[in-house]
């Protein structure tokens, strides 16, 4: 296995020294056009023989073959699983070694999350709607630790500049926890807009389960040409990866 890509990004938090992962960019790929280069998504309009070569590549930095999900913005978590096919799920967990935990994104927030003993972790594709349906929470369920043992990154995301939302996002959030308007500021003359920051929104709900490390974040995928972004590509858009797994 190779170590990354030097344009891709490791997580910098205090995971024990098992447990790997990072997240991919546009860089080190085959794609070309709106999905150069390093597009993953098989869903996102790209050549079948670009978005196959590109995982390709990407599996020489991998221990074993990623396991992808069938992402629908959900809260559905499944144990990751070596051996092909994708589950309908926004998140996973291993147990041990043996699997690749994965998700795609190109706005949404992944969340990696491991337990300070390096025995499980989890991955979530964390939207405003994955977030609103309690994804975080069902990730950490499980993976069958107390939360108070974990701690949690936060990937590449839309920034809180730059996501757009109206009262109905907002309403979902604050149906649940009155403490989320924090986290929507209004549109300035664009009355029943808000500017959202899911990074704030994931640290809420993670210190509200109880979940007492979490860095990262900060990251804006709309405005770090770096990354993927299908908001500010209005639609057409290649997807990064974000992948975290326990060394044997």
């Amino acid at each position: 296995m190779k170590v990354p890509h030097p344009d891709w990004i490791v997580p910098d938090w205090p995971a024990p020294p098992g447990v790997r992962g990072f997240v991919t960019t546009r860089s080190g790929g085959v794609s070309t056009g709106p999905y150069a280069s390093m597009n993953l998504g098989s869903r996102s309009g790209d050549l079948a023989d670009h978005i196959a070569r590109n995982r390709a590549l990407l599996r020489e930095y991998l221990p074993a073959d990623a396991a992808w999900l069938r992402q629908v913005h959900g809260a559905q978590v499944v144990v990751a699983r070596p051996e092909g096919g994708e589950a309908e799920a926004d998140a996973s967990v291993a147990h041990g070694p043996g699997a690749v935990c994965a998700v795609l994104v190109a706005d949404c927030m992944p969340v990696f999350l491991a337990d300070r003993d390096g025995g499980v972790v989890g991955l979530a594709h964390a939207g405003w709607r994955g977030l609103s349906g309690g994804v975080i929470e069902a990730t950490v369920r499980a993976m069958g630790t107390d939360p108070a043992r974990l701690m949690a990154w936060l990937g590449p995301a839309i920034g809180p500049s730059q996501f757009e939302v109206g009262n109905d996002v907002r309403d979902a959030f604050v149906a649940r926890d009155v403490a989320a308007g924090a986290a929507f500021r209004p549109y300035p003359q664009r009355p029943g807009k808000w500017l959202a920051d899911l990074g704030q929104l994931a640290r809420q709900r993670l210190a509200a389960i109880g979940v007492p490390a979490v860095g990262g974040g900060g990251m804006c995928t709309v405005e770090d040409a770096r990354f993927f972004s299908h908001r500010r590509d209005r639609g057409v858009s290649g997807r990064m990866a974000a992948l975290l797994w326990i060394d044997a």
